[in-house]
């Protein structure tokens, strides 16, 4: 005997592989004739690297970013499926580095490597000359950020010493904005300026700049690749406007039991919400090993055949539970379907209630969840 899953999980969450790829080719089309990558990092945010790698590249996408070299080796399967033509064609970041004794595995796996620092370039460059080959790497020049990449004084180092790039084929130089999404800051007008400057002192190869909100900024900013993340999953790159992206992400949840509560009574653990008169409580089996942040709790809402009912008490490991008085019983029942995530509760909105950012909510979205993956 089996049994749907559907029917026995207590959340479904539902992706919507056509909303993605939507999202790809508009900033595509906006960044054109630049390319536009997409950055699926995180298990692409959460929602599934191994289906969304290849529905992108069956759109277009020709070029995949991730942090790790894990995460690389994850988009190299995704694409298996993929036409032997359009797999040839890929390219996949690796942001990471260059973990020290595994340089082999970057061209054997097609993965390529983002050089972070000299002795990052340096150990390219001496593999390569091992192998007696010229090899592809990306390098990345830090523009502000103080993460990664060639700092001020490796930069003048580099520009001096350009022998110090042989066997290296520079496929693009690349930098990462700090403050693109706000949109009235200079900083991203000043790192503009110094990664220019970079560009002007250092062999002739590719860019790549703009990342989410880079790309609203302008065609100044695209260059020869933009690296989009979390505008593909929906998260608006443009706060100070309405969102021009399509949600991504519907996430359902049955109500497990209603019961009526009287004064005095207290709700979860702490006894941390207090009943102040006849109430009626709803518990959700969702909770934060679900990725449902334990900071929603007194702060969130979740959406009820229309109406917002508030989050009342603790999140817990499994469990949430909500204030359904205002509405009829006929409409908050035990097995009543509610919306967490959605047309409702789009994930900034969620995000602001839990004090955090639409990355966050999507790249902790649990694997508790019946998934449904929708393709237009």
């Amino acid at each position: 005997m089996t049994t749907d899953p559907s029917l026995s999980a207590c959340a479904i969450l539902t992706v919507d592989l056509g909303a993605v790829v939507a999202n790809w080719t508009q900033l595509r089309d906006r960044v054109a004739p630049a390319e536009c990558s997409a950055v699926v990092k995180a298990d692409a945010y959460g929602l599934g690297v191994a289906r969304v790698v290849p529905a992108l590249a069956a759109a277009g996408c020709r070029t995949f970013v991730v942090a790790q070299f894990e995460e690389a080796l994850a988009v190299r399967r995704a694409l298996e499926p993929v036409a032997p033509d359009a797999q040839a064609e890929v390219q996949v970041f690796s942001l990471g580095g260059l973990p020290p004794g595994h340089e082999a595995d970057f061209p054997a796996n097609r993965i390529l490597p983002v050089l972070n620092h000299l002795g990052e370039i340096a150990a390219w460059r001496a593999f390569a000359a091992a192998r007696g080959e010229v090899l592809p790497a990306v390098i990345h020049i830090d523009t502000g950020m103080n993460r990664l990449g060639l700092g001020p004084d490796e930069l003048d180092a580099l520009a001096g010493h350009l022998e110090w790039l042989e066997g290296i084929d520079v496929r693009y130089w690349m930098t990462h904005l700090a403050c693109a999404d706000e949109f009235d800051n200079p900083m991203t007008g000043e790192q503009l300026e110094r990664f220019r400057a970079a560009l002007a002192r250092l062999p002739k190869a590719k860019a790549s700049f703009a990342n989410s909100s880079g790309i609203f900024h302008g065609k100044d900013h695209h260059f020869d690749l933009a690296r989009p993340g979390c505008a593909l999953y929906g998260v608006n790159p443009t706060p100070h406007l309405s969102n021009p992206m399509r949600d991504t992400i519907r996430l359902d949840a049955r109500l497990l039991q209603v019961r009526n509560c009287a004064v005095p009574m207290t709700v979860g653990y702490g006894a941390a919400h207090k009943v102040t008169g006849p109430a009626r409580i709803a518990t959700i089996g969702v909770g934060y090993a679900d990725g449902y942040l334990r900071a929603l709790g007194g702060r969130g809402h979740v959406f009820v055949d229309g109406v917002a009912a508030p989050i009342v008490g603790r999140i817990s490991m499994d469990l949430i539970t909500i204030d359904v008085t205002s509405l009829p019983e006929s409409a908050a029942h035990a097995g009543r379907v509610v919306e967490l995530i959605g047309p409702s509760r789009p994930v900034d909105r969620v995000a602001a209630e839990g004090g955090t950012i639409g990355y966050e909510i999507l790249t902790s979205l649990g694997r508790r969840y019946h998934r449904v993956y929708q393709s237009e």
